[in-house]
């Protein structure tokens, strides 16, 4: 996505469209970006053919909404000002280990609404449907049983028609440079060594990883 589309969006929620679809032409558009009508109008078509916003046309203008794609995206930029911004002194751990396969069972549970809206309230991002696995080397398992002993952001377990869902904490982290969380749910098959990851990225494509490669994460306590 361009700069510019970024901030097409950003003053689409500006406007309200985060919440409810707003009114905006392309001539109050182009004003705000300080461009072309016709550029302004492109924009609004391509961001819309991505599925980033949903417009309805009228006779008297238009309506613009931003679609949970849309919003996924602004929080992606949100995620990345705050590692910029906040303050970088607190506590925090460095863990290494390398890259394994899971078990498949990471997409099913994150994706779940009852956790979803914890992760987008709690965390300030929408993971992406999976977990990254790294198991750790020797020398950090004492570090990974450490945040058994810490509060962590805690997510409330759930009971849906179905099962009851667990709960579980998190401790925000980064990957070599990309925002996420180690999830630590309180009931789980993962030995110790394991340590799970989530993340608004997909890791493995964004950083380029594979199974074996060494990954270091900084865990913020």
């Amino acid at each position: 996505m361009s700069e510019l589309d970024i901030r097409v969006l950003k003053e689409i929620a500006l406007s309200g469209g985060m919440k409810e679809p707003v009114r905006i032409s392309c001539q109050n558009m182009a004003e705000k970006l300080k461009t072309s009508p016709q550029t302004a109008a492109r924009r609004l078509q391509v961001l819309e053919q991505e599925g980033f916003i949903k417009r309805i046309l009228k006779g008297d203008g238009q309506l613009i909404m931003i679609t949970d794609r849309g919003k996924d995206m602004l929080m992606s930029e949100y995620m990345d000002y705050k590692s910029i911004f906040e303050d970088r002194k607190r506590d925090s751990a460095i863990l290494r280990g390398k890259l394994i396969s899971g078990l498949g069972e990471g997409k099913y549970y994150i994706t779940r609404k009852g956790y979803m809206n914890q992760f987008r309230g709690k965390l300030g991002f929408i993971p992406y449907p999976g977990t990254l696995n790294i198991k750790l080397e020797i020398e950090y398992v004492h570090l990974r049983g450490k945040l058994d002993e810490k509060q962590g952001i805690k997510i409330d377990g759930f009971v849906t028609e179905n099962r009851t869902f667990g709960e579980c904490k998190c401790f925000l982290c980064r990957v070599d440079g990309k925002d996420g969380a180690v999830i630590i749910p309180s009931r789980t098959h993962y030995p110790s060594e394991i340590l799970e990851i989530i993340s608004p990225y997909n890791l493995r494509k964004e950083l380029g990883l594979s199974d074996g490669d060494e990954v270091s994460v900084e865990v913020f306590l």
